[in-house]
């Protein structure tokens, strides 16, 4: 059996998509099971153990589509799992070659067109988690269901071994960044809860930062108290790394949010303009507060209203030292 899993990106849904392919695996042992993934997304699936390999979509045009088509066709799949419901990811999928073709059904789908290229649609449980959605399209292709598993390596970090040179052994890891402006709680905001977490748990807090956001990491650290240091530049596997040692992670709606879900580690996840129920964490211990069902502006990278009656502005301080209580209460 040769199986194609397409899920192109983003950082987050890649990692939604892991316990899909999981499922497959031990239903399928000695499959080949191949990923076609954008080329700046690569990194994360050399870090997933079951996979036979992964073929990258090296530019997003015309030229880069026939060159991962000439790249897929001569493997001879005998199906394809377009994960992420795009018009371009079903296209990707038919181009394939596969003899089968299997999608979600208009329900589900982000661009309802793209089941015009599947050869078999599948219905999932309205309202459930994407990652369950995704395990389903799995089984209904002859994975196996089970408890939800994220297979991620383990990983040697130098940002890691840099914070524990300075004595961080316990430490709350904190990410006031977002690609979405809409998705950020604001630094100060962060920087106060880092010096109550201090007060109220004894953890310091590292905050976390990610290309053009040093700024923000550093107006936490300058609002903390001297309860927060700011993280050493991070690569993904240092994320993973530092995902991982974390006793508590608390961010918005990001890739970081959904590796530490991934790995095990305590979340707390503020969310606004997204869905938690859809994308939030999975674990029922982890703590959303959420503010999807007031927020105007469902899914918009900016808010369309003033930063005082912005729906993340209405998160205060005591709602999230409540959640982190209760999480850090309910760790194992």
């Amino acid at each position: 059996m040769r199986v194609l899993v397409v899920r192109l990106g983003s950082l987050g849904d890649l990692i939604h998509t892991l316990p899909a392919v999981a499922a497959l695996r031990r239903a399928m042992p000695d499959a080949t099971i191949d990923w076609l993934v954008d080329a700046a997304h690569r990194e994360l699936l050399g870090l997933v153990p079951v996979l036979s390999s992964i073929v990258t979509l090296e530019r997003p045009s015309a030229a880069g589509w026939l060159e991962t088509r000439r790249t897929l066709v001569p493997r001879q799949y005998d199906i394809a799992l377009d994960f992420q419901g795009l018009l371009k990811s079903a296209l990707l999928s038919r181009l394939s070659g596969a003899r089968r073709v299997m999608g979600f059904d208009r329900a589900t789908l982000r661009e309802p067109a793209a089941r015009f290229f599947y050869t078999e649609k599948v219905v999932t449980t309205p309202g459930a988690h994407v990652v369950r959605k995704n395990v389903e399209l799995a089984v209904a292709a002859g994975g196996t269901d089970g408890p939800l598993t994220f297979p991620l390596s383990e990983v040697t970090s130098p940002a890691l071994d840099g914070l524990r040179r300075q004595g961080l052994h316990h430490f709350a890891l904190l990410n006031c960044g977002a690609a979405w402006p809409n998705k950020r709680w604001p630094a100060d905001r962060f920087g106060a809860l880092a010096a109550w977490i201090r007060a109220t748990h004894g953890l310091a807090s590292v905050a976390l930062w990610g290309p053009g956001e040093r700024g923000l990491a550093e107006a936490v650290v300058a609002a903390s108290k001297g309860a927060a240091t700011i993280a050493p530049e991070t690569g993904l596997r240092d994320l993973v790394a530092l995902s991982r040692a974390a006793s508590l992670v608390v961010s918005g709606d990001t890739g970081p949010t959904h590796i530490a879900a991934a790995v095990g580690t305590p979340v707390v996840a503020l969310f606004g303009p997204t869905d938690p129920a859809r994308n939030g964490p999975w674990n029922a211990e982890d703590r959303t507060i959420a503010r999807y069902d007031r927020c105007e502006c469902h899914y918009e990278r900016q808010c369309r209203r003033d930063r005082a009656t912005w729906c993340l502005a209405s998160i205060t301080e005591a709602d999230v030292q409540t959640a982190v209580t209760a999480r850090l209460q309910a760790r194992p």
